[in-house]
């Protein structure tokens, strides 16, 4: 064999036994890749037992799981990002003697949560109707609230009209947003099942809150009043909002001020999740400190990964 053939035939070797090694490091390089952790955020409300929002909390005041597995909490700090409001309004026949408390309580509402974002109102007599379409304009939405009456004869479609909103909820831009609604425990008359509303209500990504004027009178023999039920109590948990029952009519204007306070001291919290072919299913926010309540849902528009 030549010197030439030779060297050539070494050179091969050399190269054979390398590409390996090469191919080792960048399988190492891939998987450490893999393994980087991404930052998502979630928006978190933090109370007391008296429905006080606590201030000036930190990582240590968040719990996030993800199917049931922690992720490391990086940053909280105080949310800052606009957040629309829809509130759903139950003025059927059936609240007729609540009807006052219910206005008052509504422009309470509004004036606590002014500056928070853009709000809309809507009513569910009868059929969903918008008494007014997103806006800032403080004033307009207090005439719209003075504009509230029962409609005599009518019936509640609450869960039409929570299906609707969500859906237009969805459409709009904005890392967060809530539906408030404020209800009696009365007839319903819608027909959606509930499992519809509340996929309408996981795909808008808002949260929502629910003032319940409770009923013991009331009967849940038929499934419309179950299905309005069900939505009422899994609504809230399910989306990461706050459910809160009422005994009497006067108590609206108090527990709504509350709540105002509550979503205009939100908390952005940033956690890791590992990188992932698969989203989780179940993301939960919970409180990680004795008697501090915590009810929170990821921002709107981050990617499923």
């Amino acid at each position: 064999m030549s010197g030439a053939a030779l060297a050539r035939l070494l050179l091969g070797g050399l190269a054979i036994a390398v590409l390996p090694v090469h191919f080792v490091d960048a399988n190492v390089t891939s998987t450490r890749v893999y393994a980087q952790a991404r930052e998502r955020v979630v928006y978190a409300s933090a109370f007391d037992d008296k429905y006080q929002p606590v201030p000036k909390l930190g990582p240590d005041a968040f719990v996030v799981r993800e199917d049931g597995t922690q992720r490391e909490v990086l940053r909280v700090t105080p949310a800052t990002t606009p957040q629309s409001v829809a509130i759903i309004i139950d003025n059927s026949q059936a609240v007729a003697p609540a009807i006052a408390d219910l206005r008052n309580a509504l422009a309470t509402f509004l004036k606590t949560i002014e500056g928070l974002g853009p709000v809309a109102i809507s009513t569910v007599a009868d059929r969903p109707t918008s008494l007014e379409d997103y806006t800032t304009d403080q004033k307009s939405l207090l005439e719209a609230a003075n504009r509230l009456f029962h409609v005599p004869g009518s019936g509640a479609t609450l869960l039409d009209g929570i299906a609707e909103v969500a859906k237009g909820v969805g459409r709009r831009e904005s890392e967060r947003a809530a539906i408030v609604v404020i209800a009696t425990e009365n007839v319903e008359f819608s027909h959606l099942q509930y499992q519809d509303v509340l996929k309408a209500l996981k795909d808008s990504g808002a949260t929502m809150h629910t003032i319940v004027l409770v009923n013991p009178a009331g009967s849940f023999l038929t499934d419309e009043a179950r299905n309005r039920a069900t939505v009422l109590d899994r609504g809230p948990r399910e989306s990461g909002g706050i459910r809160v029952d009422v005994l009497a009519a006067m108590s609206f204007e108090p527990r709504l001020k509350e709540l105002g306070t509550i979503l205009k001291n939100q908390y952005r919290v940033v956690y890791a999740r590992p990188e992932s072919l698969i989203p989780p299913e179940k993301i939960e926010v919970s409180s990680g400190k004795p008697g501090l309540e915590v009810r929170g849902t990821p921002a709107r528009g981050q990617t499923a990964k």
